[in-house]
């Protein structure tokens, strides 16, 4: 049948459009957003998709189109091969790096809010990444970070305060780890040697997962964590029930040695 496979190649496109449209209606879209600058990041990845899709529809619809018109059944006779146009090579080269320096040009104060302008605050956590863990270093009675009564949880639970700006410092122990966040859309790269950093402010309670990012060996799929967002009253109950914990096993230790 002539056109045979132009229209079964023409199901591909279709079939993933209308998955794209589909999935918002049955909850297998984006994550929840419960971070202060989340609709940022969701319109950049939105903005991209709308272009992105336009760019593929087209390119399918033209394809197919070549593929019915020109079908060996109806066109049997071989064509003459053309080399094709300059003037077009060089129009589909300048289009898409145009757009590219737009999309470049147009994330950047998406970009500088989140990577470039720390507040300052004194770190709220210290988070390790080991093979497959994450490891939450709290501050002790201090309110300091990395003073002799720190709190080292390494039960992947993290727990941090909603409506107001938290800091991590972020580091590895081993090897290279992706500190993933998917509810409050943010990611930072984990480096051995390294202390990045992450800000960012929850809107809203409840526990998000934690995941790893970066293929880091043969536990990366197990390497998950949950972060539960608190009211900050809940939150410095919660680290001095982690304080208070921590004391307890400090004196079982003792009193076995």
């Amino acid at each position: 049948m002539p056109g045979f496979w132009a229209l079964l190649f023409l199901l591909v496109p279709i079939g993933g459009v209308a998955t794209f449209v589909a999935a918002p209606y049955f909850d297998i879209w984006l994550p929840r957003d419960v971070s202060e600058h989340g609709h940022v990041i969701d319109g950049l990845f939105m903005f991209i998709l709308y272009l992105t899709g336009i760019v593929f529809i087209v390119t399918e619809l033209v394809l197919f189109y070549f593929m019915w018109k020109y079908s060996s059944k109806k066109t049997a006779a071989p064509v003459a091969y053309s080399h094709g146009s300059h003037s077009l090579e060089v129009v589909w080269t300048i289009i898409p790096a145009v757009t590219l320096l737009f999309i470049a040009i147009y994330q950047m104060d998406a970009w500088a809010a989140s990577k470039m302008r720390a507040p300052e605050i004194p770190p709220t956590v210290e988070v390790t990444g080991r093979q497959f863990n994450w490891d939450f270093r709290y501050p002790g009675k201090d309110g300091e970070l990395y003073t002799h009564d720190d709190v080292v949880r390494t039960d992947g639970k993290l727990y941090l305060p909603y409506g107001k700006e938290v800091l991590l410092k972020i580091t590895s122990a081993d090897v290279l780890h992706s500190f993933f966040l998917p509810n409050m859309r943010m990611k930072q790269d984990v480096v051995p040697g390294m202390e990045q950093s992450m800000w960012f402010k929850a809107t809203a309670g409840g526990s998000y997962d934690i995941v790893c990012a970066e293929l880091c060996g043969w536990g990366h799929y197990k390497m998950k964590g949950e972060v539960t967002f608190l009211p900050p009253d809940e939150f410095d109950a919660k680290l001095q029930e982690l304080r208070s914990d921590a004391d307890t096993m400090t004196v079982e230790v003792a009193e076995t040695d």
